[in-house]
């Protein structure tokens, strides 16, 4: 019988989506085939890099080459599967750390992910290969009073999101309605990130959609849309049940097979690998004419979907009838 492969599933991280990373880390460590893999937690915390072992134990990991003891048997994993939300995991620190020593990861590269975890800069990227965005501006730290609030409000307009340009989608996300809102937006979001995006509002239907590509096989999912009962999607629709996902969303044909072809095209503009998760805001306009026209729009894209039960995609997933212990297996057996 072949040896089982040892997969560290990476997680924690040092943003504000550290307990968040933890249960998606549960949720792989349970879809993972047990029958290929021994799995591993690994947490990371700052310095503090540690595996999970049974009966609640946890033991240092070696930053020399990412091993860790499991009683008397030293355990150098096979595979490193990433999870973190946020920094290390997300911006391209980790996969460069990886990189370094030789061991195979799920996520897309260096490059990649400090591309796609840099709201803007992805932004003005995708808008060359003509991907519609929102109108943005990026502030920075230090460098605040460089625009006025009245030049942001005349470039972007009102109401607008005010987001951390480099962080975890959840925290220190405002909606401005009104001038008076926008300093204290950009305080708190400046709690996250040394740079923050305003971004211009685009009302319409929210979808999502997720991705993988392997040797041979491409598979992207079924497009959930999302309902949420609050301002907009922030932590407590996300994580808190605050919100109506509904997989497969209830959009004609025609947009699905665009929202799913655009997904497929974005993974393969900038050279993805893994699972990514493509959100889209999706608008309609009249023309003179009078004719309807569908805008898809790109909100962002996440290099380390949340992977619990309840997470987009693993709902997508089942939508598509997969089972995720498959999918995880294409993701690991594809670099191994």
């Amino acid at each position: 019988m072949e040896k089982k492969k040892n997969v560290a599933v990476v997680c924690g991280g040092d943003s504000s989506e550290h307990d968040v990373s933890l249960r998606s880390a549960q949720g792989i460590e349970s879809f993972l085939d047990k029958e290929k893999f021994e799995v591993f937690i690994v947490e990371i915390n700052g310095l503090t890099w540690e595996a999970h072992l049974p009966a609640g134990k946890k033991v240092p990991v070696s930053r020399e080459d990412f091993s860790f003891k499991v009683g008397r048997r030293k355990v150098r994993p096979d595979f490193a599967y990433i999870t973190i939300h946020g920094t290390p995991g997300e911006n391209g620190i980790l996969q460069g750390y990886f990189d370094l020593i030789h061991m195979p990861y799920s996520t897309s590269g260096v490059l990649v992910e400090a591309l796609t975890f840099n709201k803007f800069t992805l932004n003005q990227y995708l808008k060359g290969f003509g991907v519609n965005v929102s109108e943005s501006l990026v502030v920075r730290k230090g460098n605040e009073d460089l625009v006025t609030d009245n030049e942001i409000i005349e470039h972007i307009g009102l109401p607008c999101f005010v987001k951390p340009n480099a962080g975890g989608s959840s925290f220190g996300v405002s909606k401005v309605k009104t001038l008076d809102q926008l300093r204290p937006a950009i305080k708190l979001a400046m709690k996250e990130s040394d740079e923050v995006m305003v971004e211009a509002f685009i009302p319409g239907t929210e979808l999502t959609c997720g991705c993988y590509k392997v040797a041979g096989k491409e598979v992207v999912f079924p497009v959930t849309e999302v309902v949420t009962h609050n301002e907009f999607f922030d932590y407590d629709a996300k994580y808190n049940g605050e919100v109506d996902e509904i997989t497969p969303a209830r959009i004609p044909n025609d947009l699905r097979d665009r929202v799913q072809a655009l997904t497929s095209a974005i993974y393969d503009i900038l050279g993805c690998s893994g699972i990514i998760r493509v959100d889209y805001i999706v608008t309609t306009q009249t023309d003179d004419e009078g004719k309807a026209h569908v805008r898809i729009n790109m909100l962002e894209i996440n290099t380390t979907p949340g992977m619990t039960t309840t997470s987009f995609i693993p709902q997508q997933v089942r939508a598509a009838k997969l089972d995720i212990k498959d999918v995880l297996s294409d993701i690991i057996e594809d670099k191994l």
